[in-house]
């Protein structure tokens, strides 16, 4: 099983890549707010263990097992944030909130609240 934080590390890799059209190591740090020692270590890992390439320019890509881990956390994050923005809570309390619970929510109880968003509030959006 993938820790929490490697979890983080493939999801800001994905949005890092949408925004920019590259991942670098200095984005990362600035992007989840921690130091440059921390994403070299994290990358290190994610690299033996198959979820990331690092090329020689230094530029990182998510393999196909890290892109999969990185959509499914980000469709868990958006998806949460979303159905707490549309029950009312702040933008910013929504997205911290849903970065918290997107690990740790099963994927039944994932499912559900998906399905209860889609019928009853992200419609209404």
């Amino acid at each position: 099983m993938i820790k929490k934080s490697a979890e983080d590390y493939l999801e800001a890799m994905l949005v890092l890549n949408k925004e920019h059209g590259y991942i670098r190591s200095v984005d990362i740090a600035n992007h989840l707010g921690v130091t440059k020692p921390s994403v070299s270590y994290a990358t290190k890992h994610l690299r033996q263990d198959g979820y990331i390439r690092m090329a020689p320019d230094g530029l990182i890509s998510l393999t196909e097992s890290g892109l999969k881990i990185a959509l499914q956390v980000y469709e868990r994050h958006e998806t949460l944030a979303e159905l707490f923005i549309g029950l009312g809570v702040e933008p910013e309390t929504a997205r911290r909130d849903a970065c918290l619970i997107e690990h740790d929510v099963s994927e039944e109880t994932f499912n559900a609240l998906r399905q209860h968003a889609e019928k009853y509030i992200l419609k209404q959006g």
